[in-house]
């Protein structure tokens, strides 16, 4: 995809010639508005979106160097590449601590243009590659903690599962696990966790012949009546209930 350039520069010719160059150039670069001046470039940079700003220095009405500084304010984030002529670098180093990418000697000489075109297209390119990265990593950096605690409820025993125990072994503090828990799968851990285990009696209720203070034991539930009342709070019938019903 091609970056868009703005040439400000008060000199028609000066204007027409740098198109023509960048054009020859073939980078993946294209002109596609031309300024007089400053405030003409300011008025329009307002109303549209530019990746790059190629700019004299001396013009009239607002000259480079006002521009660079308005542009400044702006939240708009396109990079500047200031043109000078060797008398001016003064203000080119002013520019440079303002905020400016790169800057260019008059005359332009078509190597020089490229160059610093070049450069600069591989400055964008590794921006963007990090802010890909950047943005990869913070979508998925949830769902794969929120895998690993999976993993951690799956491989131990549930009366053995604790939050923090969970959050220690995805390095995370335990209210900020809890927090990200809900928003991922949409309920609250604790809930989960009962979910599990009403899930596990229910397996053994109908399975096996052990005692319900031994299943209960099992599942993570030191009071019998605590697990007997969570037990028909969820599936509506009460442990015994549920295992004569399932015979």
């Amino acid at each position: 995809m091609k970056k868009n350039i703005l040439l400000v520069d008060d000199e028609r010719w000066v204007r027409t010639a740098l198109k023509w160059t960048i054009n020859k150039l073939q980078l993946p670069l294209q002109v596609i508005h031309e300024c007089e001046n400053g405030l003409e470039a300011l008025d329009w940079i307002k109303q549209n979106e530019v990746d790059l700003v190629l700019t004299d220095i001396r013009m009239p009405i607002m000259d480079g160097l006002s521009l660079v500084k308005e542009l400044s304010q702006l939240k708009k984030k396109q990079d500047i590449i200031v043109i000078s002529v060797h008398d001016e670098f003064q203000f080119v180093q002013q520019a440079i601590r303002t905020g400016v990418t790169d800057y260019l000697l008059k005359p332009v000489e078509e190597t020089e243009l490229k160059e610093c075109l070049e450069k600069w297209l591989n400055m964008k390119s590794k921006e963007e590659i990090n802010r890909n990265t950047e943005k990869n990593e913070d979508e998925t950096l949830p769902f794969s903690t929120i895998e690993k605690v999976l993993q951690y409820l799956e491989k131990t025993p549930l009366d053995q599962i604790t939050l923090k125990d969970a959050a220690d072994c995805v390095h995370m503090n335990p209210s900020y696990l809890s927090q990200l828990f809900k928003q991922q799968l949409n309920k609250k851990f604790v809930d989960y966790i009962t979910e599990l285990r009403i899930q596990e009696s229910k397996r053994l209720l109908i399975n096996t012949s052990l005692r319900m203070s031994e299943i209960a034991e099992r599942v993570g539930y030191s009071d019998l009546a605590y697990f007997s009342n969570n037990f028909k709070r969820i599936t509506g019938l009460s442990p015994s209930e549920f295992r004569k019903s399932s015979i």
